[in-house]
């Protein structure tokens, strides 16, 4: 759902510390935030509703609030109707933390729908944690949101979508396997977590497919001219690009790409799912391009059309796969709570990390010991601005 490392770190603890501390006084209550007794089951969405990335968050709260109706119509959990409380986190990582503190000690959730980009993903961690409320994320792909770097699992955290590496390994595999590609150039955002760990991943199996990169450049968030640096990796001569990263960034990036008569294959991960990007490049500049994503409007189950049909007729347009996560994420938490038969945190945390074949609108999966969905994932085509299924890629 993300530049140095240290100090982006220290800022996100310093920021979590001192909320942590104004808040501790609040009540002695706060440690705790189960609303067992209450008619209602209260649900947290710590989101991107404004800032960079807005339209990530914004799209999968639509998604769960879909979800909260229908489990609501259907009788709710146990016949407790959901409250979904939604807080802003502005894009934010110290924003996202001091979310988290707030609905975890003073809305009393019980779960939350994490944040949507990985960045600030992992500034809830600590919090989600410290007072044992699982956050499940439905668009965080790097892989230390679940598993720290000494291999230990945050109990708390969990995701609805697959990670980085697999986005990057079947970006690698669809170049070289389905469209013959040989000389590959990657172009990512240096500044992002997100966008670093899918060319890392992605350059390996390239090479290990027995292709060659010919060009490796950067830029970074917030970037609007990248001509210089599109024209330095259109003299290498590559038969396709990478560029992992963000629609705010990509959406420019291939439409001066094509200024500049680059007209091979373009393809990213799900951060080009987004709705915007059609906005920023133009339909004619997105032909020919592709990205990893959760699902197709095209796949034909039953469940994914009923899907479609339900979040067209609330909000008139098609859903897309961030949506999708974001409902997926809401009926994961209520199927976990039902089988818990408690909002107890740890409960429910138990429930998450045990869930199989649980069969949802982006697929059926099981959650994995670093509490990873095993799903597939699916290849979508852009055509004359639609997006269309290509293909899928299993695990």
């Amino acid at each position: 759902m993300k530049k140095n490392r240290l100090k982006r770190f220290a800022s996100i603890f310093l920021a979590t510390s001192l909320v942590v501390g104004a808040l501790a006084g609040c009540s002695s209550s706060s440690e705790g935030s189960s609303n067992s007794d209450s008619d209602v089951i209260k649900i947290g969405a710590n989101l991107e509703l404004t800032g960079q990335v807005a339209s990530y968050g914004s799209s999968i709260l639509a998604g769960a609030e879909l979800a909260v109706e229908e489990i609501n119509a259907n009788g709710g959990i146990d016949g407790k109707k959901i409250e979904l409380i939604k807080a802003d986190n502005k894009s934010d990582n110290a924003e996202a933390a001091s979310s988290a503190i707030k609905l975890i000690t003073q809305d009393k959730v019980v779960a939350m729908v994490g944040p949507a980009t990985s960045g600030n993903m992992l500034a809830t961690v600590q919090t989600a944690n410290k007072y044992k409320v699982p956050v499940v994320t439905g668009s965080g792909t790097a892989e230390n949101l679940t598993v720290n770097e000494d291999g230990s699992i945050n109990e708390y955290i969990f995701r609805t979508c697959f990670i980085d590496p697999f986005q990057g390994v079947s970006a690698a595999n669809f170049a070289v396997n389905e469209l013959g590609a040989k000389n590959i150039a990657i172009y990512a955002d240096n500044s992002s977590d997100y966008a670093k760990g899918l060319a890392k991943s992605f350059k390996e199996q390239v090479e290990k497919n027995g292709a060659t990169i010919v060009s490796e450049e950067a830029y970074v968030a917030k970037d609007v001219d990248f001509k210089s640096t599109l024209t330095n990796i259109k003299s290498k001569n590559p038969d396709f690009i990478y560029i992992p990263g963000y629609y705010e960034e990509v959406g420019l990036i291939v439409k001066q790409a094509r200024e500049l008569g680059i007209d091979v294959p373009l393809m990213g991960a799900d951060g080009w799912g987004a709705p915007t990007l059609l906005e920023l490049a133009g339909a004619e500049p997105l032909n020919n391009t592709y990205y990893t994503d959760a699902f197709s409007l095209q796949d034909p189950d039953e469940m994914i059309q009923n899907f479609i049909k339900a979040y067209e007729a609330k909000h008139g347009e098609k859903p897309n796969g961030f949506n999708a996560l974001g409902y997926d994420t809401v009926k994961f938490i209520a199927d976990a709570i039902e089988r818990a038969g408690s909002t107890d945190g740890e409960a429910i945390k138990n429930a998450l990390a045990s869930t199989k074949d649980f069969k949802v609108v982006t697929g059926t999966f099981s959650v994995d010991e670093k509490h990873n969905p095993i799903k597939s994932a699916t290849i979508i085509e852009y055509v004359d601005g639609e997006q269309v299924f290509n293909s899928k890629v299993n695990p």
